[in-house]
């Protein structure tokens, strides 16, 4: 039984199907490895970003994602609430930086170079999906999931869908960010790190779920209303409405921990509090 070599044509159709790729790219012909996967990425890259062109076939944005004239300043208007919460006063300007620098909106006029940027074919696939699925086209696979964003490592890719979003307490971009805090090293925002201060926030590896959800719900609430009063008045509606279908949390624990942060004039000092890490004992003198 032999096999078959399967077709430059073959591959890509492959790729755009299911995004499943082969690693030594047997199809391409070329001298060396490294020559055959630089031309496989060409030619997927090309591929993929010219089926989604296609697909999306001169879609336009909503009219609340038109309005935004900066997008980097939206970002800020909705995440800074939480970073000087979060933080002390001395870290809010690196914090940002970082932040502003880590949420990228897929748009018509940047989906070309993100899906060109990406280092893997199957996020840029992955990409491609979010994409198409926000703005109603036809999705590369079926089963592709339905989702407002993607996040890789401190980046924070958001569809378009999420200006369309209507749930009180929901807002995608506070989330992802509120996970950033716990995977980004304090050395990569420029600030100082210690053997005992290593991550921008030391979240227990059990609340981060918790954290992220409650950051996104507090930060929803502290946006409708001012007075403490009736912060917690509503906060105290996400006890009844909020549902996660998310197993990694409860539901009530988290409406719980924003009822308590909405009684604090800080409530993001609550948040931390309740999903901080355990502190680790101090090794004793020789």
């Amino acid at each position: 039984m032999t096999s078959t070599t399967p077709t430059v044509a073959e591959e890509i159709a492959r790729y755009l199907q299911t995004g499943d790729t082969d690693s030594y790219h047997a199809a391409w012909s070329a001298p060396s490895f490294l020559e055959r996967a630089q031309r496989a990425g060409a030619d997927l890259e090309n591929a993929l970003v010219a089926e989604v062109s296609r697909r999306a076939n001169g879609w336009q944005p909503p009219p609340a994602l038109e309005a935004v004239e900066d997008l980097v300043a939206f970002t800020r208007g909705k995440t800074e609430p939480m970073v000087r919460g979060l933080f002390p006063r001395a870290e809010h300007d690196a914090v940002m930086m970082l932040v502003e620098k880590s949420v990228v909106f897929l748009t018509p006029s940047n989906i070309e170079k993100v899906l060109r940027e990406e280092q893997w074919p199957r996020s840029a696939w992955d990409l491609a999906n979010l994409y198409l699925g926000a703005i109603g086209a036809d999705l590369l696979a079926n089963d592709a999931p339905q989702i407002l964003g993607i996040s890789e490592e401190t980046t924070c890719y958001v569809s378009p869908a999420y200006f369309e979003e209507d749930d009180p307490f929901a807002d995608y971009v506070v989330h992802e960010v509120a996970h950033i805090f716990h995977n980004c090293k304090r050395r990569n925002a420029g600030l100082r790190e210690t053997r005992r201060r290593e991550w921008l926030l030391d979240i227990d590896f059990r609340k981060r779920e918790t954290f992220a959800y409650a950051c996104e719900a507090n930060a929803c609430v502290l946006r409708q209303v001012t007075k403490p009063a009736e912060r917690v008045a509503l906060a105290a509606e996400l006890r009844d409405s909020f549902g996660t279908g998310d197993a990694r949390v409860e539901p009530s624990e988290v409406a719980e921990i924003v009822r308590s942060a909405a009684a604090r004039r800080n409530g993001w000092k609550v948040i931390l509090e309740r999903c901080a890490a355990p502190k680790r004992p101090r090794a004793s003198p020789a």
